[in-house]
């Protein structure tokens, strides 16, 4: 896992990680790391799977809605390259 210095942190900001802390039942070291994860990953953040599920299913596709997919498919081998 990578490491992170922050260097001239003011004693104030110190003082109210370690209060913040206290609070949660982490250590100082653990909150920072849970305020940076939610900081830069908000919960809120589009996923692409699940925006991708949530329109098939408004537009009410369903399973066999792709099944054509498969009927159409050519399944015939891919040749190897060759380089020569």
């Amino acid at each position: 896992m990578a490491m992170l210095t922050v260097r001239n942190l003011p004693d104030e900001v110190h003082r109210a990680l370690r209060v913040r802390a206290a609070q949660h039942g982490h250590s100082t070291e653990a909150e920072v790391r849970e305020i940076l994860a939610t900081a830069v990953k908000p919960e809120g953040r589009v996923r692409l799977g699940e925006a991708l599920v949530a329109l098939g299913r408004k537009i009410g596709l369903s399973n066999e809605d792709f099944e054509v997919f498969n009927q159409v498919r050519d399944k015939t081998p891919a040749k190897p390259l060759r380089f020569e």
